[in-house]
């Protein structure tokens, strides 16, 4: 993984490597969380269909994304993620994808409209 962070940073000419940190459980994940860092998570239960809309909503700041496993989010995640107040719940579309493509598709998105593509 490591080296495929390195090569992507280079071919986007970025200065700095992001961070992979080890997986981790998500409770212990959100029970640490820093609530000034918004939670992006791609929910195909969202209530808003129109993913541009609600991020057009996030105020500026550091965000992280969030998409599910292979299968999706077990019902008592879900519930655990929208209770909690940093977390944003944002649409995908009706079409479900594999975890990769769901990946690069919510980092478009929220790229083009919180991003340095605006």
């Amino acid at each position: 993984m490591r080296a495929n962070v390195i090569e992507a940073a280079e071919q986007c000419g970025i200065l700095r490597i992001p961070t992979i940190a080890a997986p981790e459980r998500l409770d212990r994940a959100l029970a640490s969380w820093d609530p000034a860092r918004r939670l992006i998570f791609c929910d195909e239960g969202a209530p808003i269909a129109d993913p541009i809309a609600t991020l057009r909503e996030v105020a500026p700041g550091p965000l992280a994304v969030l998409i599910g496993p292979e299968g999706g989010f077990a019902p008592e995640e879900r519930n655990s993620l929208v209770a909690l107040p940093f977390v944003v719940r944002i649409a995908m579309g009706p079409r479900i994808m594999r975890a990769d493509t769901a990946a690069v598709a919510a980092l478009t998105l929220v790229n083009a409209v919180l991003g340095d593509w605006k």
